[in-house]
């Protein structure tokens, strides 16, 4: 497996992995579904190629022989870097795919952009995902902020969306092994 930058090729496979992750009904293996949450698309081909064209965004893919596992973007926000569009294969998930993919994101941030913090934001609700990112280091900072008004077309009937920012500072040794010129190989 290899991480690496993502292209136009990869759009409709980034697509697909970010609905199965997200918008699964339940059937999925795996536990980052937000279908009791939300019904539609979570991102569509245009928004993914949009990502793919600017400047300030990098779409990371963790790639398995031509199949799309993983991916995320890390955006430049000069001085800090913004983590989002995080998916994991509901069948990758628990397999330690998503913390490579993850701490390969902190190096570009930190390596490539002279990121000294990451960022992102969290439903305040997915209880599980805002301790796995804890658990990796993130501090919840109490900064809540709803859902911008554009995604609030999506969200089902009676339930609230908030998110709450979380952040990570970005230790300014890089690790002596990890060259962030190159692709990682990944499992």
């Amino acid at each position: 497996m290899e991480l690496r930058t993502a292209t136009d090729a990869d759009v409709d496979a980034i697509v697909a992995l970010v609905g199965r992750a997200y918008r699964g009904t339940g059937g999925d293996p795996g536990w980052t579904t937000e279908a009791h949450l939300f019904e539609g698309p979570r991102t569509n081909a245009h928004d993914v190629s949009t990502i793919l064209t600017s400047p300030r965004d990098t779409l990371l893919v963790a790639d398995d022989g031509g199949a799309i596992v993983a991916c995320c973007t890390v955006t430049d926000l000069g001085g800090r870097a913004y983590f989002g569009m995080f998916a994991v294969s509901p069948d990758a998930q628990g397999s330690g795919l998503g913390k490579t993919v993850l701490a390969e994101a902190e190096h570009m941030a930190r390596d490539r952009l002279g990121a000294v913090e990451m960022t992102m934001t969290v439903i305040t609700t997915r209880d599980e995902l805002l301790s796995w990112y804890e658990r990796r280091g993130y501090r919840r900072t109490g900064q809540i902020t709803p859902l911008a008004e554009e995604y609030t077309v999506h969200v089902r009937p009676g339930v609230t969306i908030e998110l709450e920012t979380l952040t990570k500072p970005l230790p300014a040794t890089p690790s002596a092994d990890h060259d962030p010129e190159s692709s990682s190989a990944l499992g």
